[in-house]
């Protein structure tokens, strides 16, 4: 799961502040870094960042980053960035201060942050995100400042080095929290030597025709023994681990440039588009057309 994140144009940049200031996030994005270069910030009324932290915070739920707890909120960031005064009126443009670079300040601004938002829910694994509190916060490393520093350039493939920049900063933090705190089932299981083994190899082949027989014959068990040590350790079946994996790599491919539901289909373990449908329609609540639409 933690191979999961694949962030795409993610919306990144660096924001330098004066106070008094507040914002009210209420972007819908499923999941938000927060990385305080210098300064400090507060999120919500009790959690404090300093230098060197980076927040995860959880979405859809609206938040509020400010200077301090109980400055009131003068700019609310909406769905796709668009950034307002509490009345409407754009800000972007009045606020923007160079390339991905945004604020109230010049460079010398009493708080320095990084922001990074996944704008999808299929960018990260919903298995993932259920995993995880509303927020986290952990020292952040040497990452912060390379993101920093490569966050303001304007060169070819930009993007792309941004967005690994951002996977490989998340993967880190969540790596580090999963070690300190209580982790889901799954995670654990991925270290048993035999369920873990399995679970890899519904991860790098979801296309094959996997039955429980072919899973136990491939890492020497039992189809019993594996099934009950499967679903005693990971808390469900193989085949429906499988089903909820399959479909969770339909709602990121679906979202490729070009994709189709057969293609998609055929990737991921379907024999036709009528089946992804008819899973995807079950678990989702949308069909795949409705759901690349959205």
């Amino acid at each position: 799961m933690l191979d999961g994140p694949r962030a795409r144009g993610a919306f990144l940049l660096r924001a330098h502040l004066d106070p008094p200031w507040s914002m009210r996030v209420q972007d819908e994005a499923p999941l938000t870094l927060v990385a305080v270069v210098k300064g400090e910030a507060w999120i919500g009324e009790s959690t404090r960042l300093r230098p060197g932290e980076v927040a995860v915070v959880r979405g859809p739920q609206p938040y509020v980053v400010a200077d301090r707890p109980g400055t009131p909120p003068q700019v609310v960031i909406h769905p796709g960035q668009r950034c307002t005064t509490l009345d409407g009126q754009s800000l972007f443009e009045s606020m923007l201060l160079g390339v991905r670079t945004w604020g109230n300040s010049g460079a010398g601004g009493a708080t320095a942050m990084l922001v990074g938002t996944y704008q999808l829910e299929g960018e990260v694994s919903r298995r993932l995100l259920d995993a995880l509190p509303q927020l986290i916060v952990l020292p952040g490393g040497p990452l912060i400042g390379l993101l920093g520093q490569e966050v303001v350039k304007d060169e070819p493939g930009q993007e792309t080095v941004l967005d690994r920049l951002l996977d490989l900063l998340l993967i880190s933090t969540l790596r580090t929290w999963f070690a300190e705190h209580e982790t889901p089932a799954w995670y654990r299981a991925m270290g048993d030597p035999v369920v873990g083994r399995a679970m890899r190899m519904l991860h790098d082949d979801p296309a094959r025709a996997w039955t429980v027989a072919a899973l136990a014959a491939e890492v020497g068990v039992s189809r019993a023994s594996l099934a009950r040590r499967f679903t005693d350790l990971v808390g469900e079946p193989p085949m429906s681990y499988l089903t909820d994996w399959r479909l969770a790599l339909a709602a990121d491919l679906l979202r490729e440039p070009g994709a189709t539901v057969g293609s998609v289909a055929r990737k991921v373990g379907y024999g036709t588009p009528f089946a992804l449908s008819a899973a995807f329609k079950r678990v989702r609540g949308v069909s795949p057309q409705e759901y690349k639409a959205g």
